[in-house]
């Protein structure tokens, strides 16, 4: 049903496995509509309470895949642009609560889809980094106010801005994630979550979703992030944004 992910659901338990681990999960077009479309098709069943969201292999997302804003994709490139987005909402709107499962590099994009999750928890082996700014581009997908909500808006200007990465304790330590764990212990540890969170009612647990995110998105809502194509748009026509992004790529695969 999926090119790009694996999805299932055995009883309360989903699982959206993003699944190019030969590529690092990259978060490609076809990736982005298909993790929307999991989520709509979560919600077509109502027995399931929780999602466990991750990435196969030895990373959890390397990030947006460049090459769907090339000018080759089947659609306009704004509505290329805006794929990001829309994936993000949707899994933050799923019904069921979204458990990220978080190991090796967790890049730009990831970094929002994790965002967009309703926990998250990472081996103490991971490691986050947001390179949008040195790629000539906004954060954007709702990356923004999805970080100041979790991490607060100083934490999101320093990580955003610099671009520097950093590591799991740093991300427990700043609110990012729920719990961390050796990496051997990560899927015993995710899978008692998930387990726990399953044996609950599901009224309660819905309910509580809804409440804390309405909360939120009266302060730090993400409606407004539908413009956050047309930065993506304007960065990739802007000729300073273009060498900026040739020169950080000239860079990674020298080193």
């Amino acid at each position: 049903m999926f090119e790009t992910l694996r999805v299932e659901a055995e009883g309360a338990v989903g699982r959206l496995t993003l699944d190019r681990a030969e590529k690092l999960n990259p978060l490609s077009s076809t990736a982005l509509a298909e993790i929307a479309a999991a989520a709509r098709w979560f919600d077509e069943r109502p027995e399931v309470k929780v999602v466990i969201v991750a990435g196969a292999g030895r990373a959890f997302s390397a990030g947006a895949d460049l090459g769907s804003f090339s000018g080759k994709q089947q659609i306009p490139i704004r509505d290329a642009a805006d794929l990001g987005r829309r994936m993000a909402d949707a899994i933050e709107a799923m019904s069921a609560l979204a458990i990220a499962r978080i190991q090796g590099w967790c890049v730009g994009g990831g970094v929002v889809l994790a965002a967009a999750c309703d926990l998250r928890v990472a081996s103490s082996d991971a490691r986050f980094s947001i390179p949008e700014v040195d790629l000539g581009i906004p954060l954007a997908w709702g990356g923004i106010p999805r970080l100041v909500r979790e991490i607060g808006p100083a934490l999101t200007k320093e990580l955003v801005l610099t671009c520097r990465p950093f590591d799991a304790a740093e991300a427990k330590a700043a609110g990012f994630l729920n719990r961390v764990v050796a990496p051997e212990a990560l899927d015993a540890e995710v899978e008692g979550v998930a387990a726990e969170l399953a044996g609950k009612a599901t009224h309660a647990l819905f309910s509580t979703k809804r409440h804390v995110n309405a909360v939120t998105s009266e302060s730090l809502g993400v409606a407004r992030s539908w413009a956050d194509a047309d930065g993506l748009v304007t960065a990739f026509s802007d000729p300073e944004c273009a060498e900026a992004r040739r020169t950080y790529l000239a860079t990674r695969k020298r080193s």
